[in-house]
């Protein structure tokens, strides 16, 4: 009977820390959601009313913050994979004594704040760094084109930051690759092409799922990139989150617009990952 009991008592701390620091939150997340101002009460004051129409109220309100966050998520994160990719197969299969040194470089700017970091693409693609003046050099902008406050900015800040995410999974994936099942698709006529097509890409696809989950799902909900590096046109759903909880004190619609963003990237995941055949990734 021991023996049946100790899993589950090894369990506890997990399910523990788990429930207080997820399940209940997501709990009281869901009854702020429904809640609605006490009339003739004070700022931040809320009574439970069960308003469910406040989710669609939200909705139609944020409606274009919604989108283009889905949108900037989904170009970060194919900018992402086609940067990550080539870099985790040179790693896995070209980099020989240098793959320690390499996959250490990968995670190199999480030694670094977040923070930090966005504020540092904000300088390089600003008037002072050396991107405005080469792109004006070669006359790819013009002389009036700015990069910053800018969707273009918003989206390279975001794949810069989820890069390691991305580029991980894809290496621990291509690295389990044996190559001699790459010199054996060779040995039957499969040129370079073919054998990507056929045997790298279908053997890699656990970290493409991967690393495109971990890249899509936080760049949603991201606001950080969107309030340095862009400007009031570009403001993503986790700004606005973020100005309800904090600046407006409107909580029940801060908490139906965390909830709907959670719901809809629960339902891509899902839907994603029956497409591509990697259920068991869940």
């Amino acid at each position: 009977m021991r023996k049946i009991r100790t899993p589950y008592l090894l369990l506890l701390p997990g399910f523990a820390f788990l429930f207080t620091f997820f399940i209940l939150p997501i709990i009281n997340l869901a009854q702020t959601s429904t809640q609605t101002r006490i009339p003739g009460g004070d700022t931040g004051q809320y009574e439970q009313t069960l308003r469910f129409t406040n989710y669609f109220d939200a909705f139609i309100e944020n409606r274009e913050q919604f989108t283009r966050s889905f949108v900037y998520a989904l170009l970060a994160t194919l900018l992402a994979l086609a940067i990550s990719y080539p870099l985790a197969y040179a790693i896995a299969f070209k980099s020989g004594k240098y793959k320690n040194v390499l996959l250490v470089l990968v995670i190199a700017p999480f030694f670094t704040s977040f923070l930090l970091r966005t504020i540092a693409w904000k300088q390089i693609l600003g008037e002072e760094g050396f991107v405005v003046p080469t792109l004006r050099t070669f006359g790819i902008i013009s002389d009036s084109t700015t990069l910053t406050s800018t969707s273009f900015a918003v989206v390279m800040g975001m794949t810069y930051n989820f890069l390691p995410f991305m580029t991980l999974p894809l290496f621990a994936s291509i690295d389990r690759i044996d190559p001699k099942t790459l010199e054996a698709s060779g040995d039957l006529y499969a040129n370079g092409i073919t054998t990507f097509r056929k045997v790298t890409l279908p053997l890699s696809m656990p970290g493409v799922v991967a690393g495109t989950l971990l890249t899509f799902i936080p760049a949603a909900g991201d606001y950080v990139n969107a309030a340095i590096l862009g400007s009031p046109n570009t403001k993503m759903l986790g700004n606005v989150i973020e100005s309800r909880y904090f600046r407006v004190v409107d909580y029940p619609t801060a908490a139906a617009l965390s909830f709907t963003l959670m719901v809809a990237i629960l339902i891509l995941v899902t839907l994603y990952i029956r497409k591509v055949g990697t259920e068991e990734l869940v």
